[in-house]
């Protein structure tokens, strides 16, 4: 599996303007690629959201207080 990564720096955004720009990055994923989504908060609202579009979500606290939220396909 040729897994890549697709980043995506959300920070400095105001909601939901981060969650706006990570469904639609996701919109255009390729299916063997995961995106990493940078963001200044937890994004809580987006977890049902990945559910319901086929995909898993898992954020991680960073050491400069942003989280880094890993989307990969279920």
């Amino acid at each position: 599996m040729n897994e890549a990564i697709v980043n995506v720096d959300a920070r400095g955004l105001e909601p939901p303007q981060p969650m706006v720009v990570i469904l639609e990055t996701l919109s255009e994923l390729p299916k063997s690629s995961e995106l990493h989504a940078r963001t200044d908060r937890r994004p809580l609202h987006l977890y049902p959201l990945l559910e319901q579009r086929g995909f898993t979500g898992e954020t991680k606290e960073q050491n400069d207080g942003s989280f880094i939220t890993i989307i990969r396909r279920a």
